[in-house]
């Protein structure tokens, strides 16, 4: 697993609001852009680290693309950048449709077969 480029793609888009809409608009345009720039993209700044042995594995790439948080939480990555980027995917078009609240809400009832059980391991 490459569970710190996961969490690693997590952080940067969400931090940046025009790649959290290309991540929200052509989630696999931007995957493979951002996975083929070794994890940086030109011209963001705050994208300086470059590796040559961090590669996303195929279910983790599926799962970004997908923006599938299930299997992203399943896998192990990071509960909190899961969490706030499908906020910031997701919130205001559900909060506008079923009131405020409702994509959490939703990502409990998607996750609730975890209840008293361990949380996957976010350990890289």
């Amino acid at each position: 697993m490459s569970l710190y480029f996961v969490d690693k793609f997590l952080y940067e888009i969400d931090r940046d609001p025009e790649l959290l809409e290309r991540y929200r608009t052509d989630a696999a345009r931007l995957v493979a852009e951002w996975e083929n720039g070794q994890g940086t993209l030109l011209g963001v700044s705050h994208t300086v680290e470059r590796t040559s042995w961090l590669k996303l594995e195929a279910a983790e790439r599926a799962a970004l693309i997908d923006h599938d948080y299930v299997a992203l939480f399943e896998m192990g990555a990071h509960f909190f950048l899961n969490l706030t980027i499908m906020i910031a995917l997701y919130d205001e078009e559900y909060a506008g449709r079923l009131g405020p609240l409702s994509f959490q809400r939703e990502m409990a009832a998607n996750l609730s077969h975890w209840l008293g059980r361990d949380y996957p391991s976010v350990e890289v």
